[in-house]
């Protein structure tokens, strides 16, 4: 039996969609939003995208049945991974961003108002609130802040189901150490499916594209008061405009390489000092596993950099192999997600 699948992706300034023929992809568009047609708030957007969506999707599917619309999880409580119906407690949730607002906390909104329609169920599939941390992991060195989760979950467990795979194993009985280059950058150590500790892609771990990673805590604290930031102004420079992108002026991997090969020395210590940020972290994420681990998986946009991810596999490899799987299809596993509860080979999950 086939089964149609709808997912959706929300963005900033669009809405991914794909259709998919249980997981070969059938059609898919990126909706591409003029941000003076979106209203400021990101919850006051869905209507206007869910037209949009429901118009695309009548104009590519006249076939049988949709099965189930899987939307991109939002910045809900945390969660363990998996695929979730959505319910009441979540629309109420990803309405009320209880971890912020995200255009990611659309998808699951949108899934169910098109999937209500219908008469079929809506889900969402590890979203970035995923939460799988040991105890030991939430302890910060200050009673008043603890550690928490949040990463590029859906990418990174759904590499851990491939690389598992490819390694010929059950995802269960293996230990992993797992990679996302992107924007932001995430390292997680996994233990038979559990992401049992990752740093905070916003604000701990390597510094990525866009984001200052961990800094020292006595310059940050000097920073904030020395009158040159709003509280606002400074939260924005640490995830949007620090990294590669203030450093550099570019958050493009292929364009640092092309300046290193023209002889940037600047440019090459700095992508050089993210590798070993990278890799460190690595190093620290493979202790959480006692060393015990099957193999390193990386992947994100920035696995396309070749030089990047040759960097690392250097530093990294004693400890494993190295796995690289660039580039990230968030479309893919969202529908993989929801095909493995409608085949009945995971159950879903209920939030609450």
């Amino acid at each position: 039996m086939t089964h149609w699948i709808l997912a959706v992706n929300p963005g900033s300034t669009s809405t991914k969609l794909a259709l998919f023929e249980d997981d070969s992809l059938y059609a898919a568009e990126a909706l591409r939003h003029n941000p003076r047609d979106l209203a400021p708030e990101i919850v006051d957007q869905l209507e206007y995208r869910t037209n949009l969506a429901e118009k695309w999707l009548n104009s590519v599917f006249v076939g049988d049945k949709l099965s189930a619309i899987v939307g991109r999880g939002g910045m809900l409580k945390p969660i363990p991974g998996g695929t979730y119906m959505v319910n009441e407690a979540m629309r109420q949730d990803l309405r009320k961003g209880v971890q912020g607002q995200h255009a990611s906390n659309l998808g699951g909104l949108i899934a169910f108002e098109l999937a209500s329609k219908r008469g079929i169920p809506a889900f969402i599939v590890d979203p970035v609130s995923v939460d799988e941390m040991i105890p030991e992991a939430r302890i910060s060195g200050m009673p008043e802040i603890q550690r928490h989760s949040s990463s590029h979950a859906l990418n990174i467990r759904a590499i851990a189901r491939r690389a598992a795979k490819d390694l010929g194993q059950d995802l269960r009985d293996i230990n992993l150490v797992l990679v996302h280059l992107g924007g932001g950058i995430s390292v997680t150590p996994m233990a038979g499916g559990r992401m049992l500790d990752v740093n905070d892609a916003n604000e701990m771990g390597p510094f990525s594209p866009e984001r200052s990673g961990g800094l020292p805590s006595g310059d940050l604290i000097d920073l904030c008061f020395s009158g040159k930031y709003t509280e606002d102004e400074l939260r924005r420079k640490i995830v949007r405009s620090s990294g590669l992108s203030a450093y550099l002026g570019t958050n493009d991997g292929l364009e640092i390489e092309r300046r290193i090969s023209a002889g940037d020395q600047k440019a090459r210590l700095i992508y050089k000092a993210m590798a070993y940020q990278i890799a460190k972290e690595i190093g620290a994420m493979a202790t959480v596993l006692s060393g015990k681990v099957r193999a390193i998986a990386i992947t994100g946009g920035l696995a396309y950099s070749t030089m990047l991810t040759d960097w690392i596999k250097d530093d990294v490899r004693f400890i494993a192999p190295v796995l690289v799987y660039p580039g990230e299809d968030e479309l893919l596993a969202l529908a993989q997600g929801c095909l493995r509860v409608i085949k009945g080979e995971e159950q879903s999950r209920e939030y609450v």
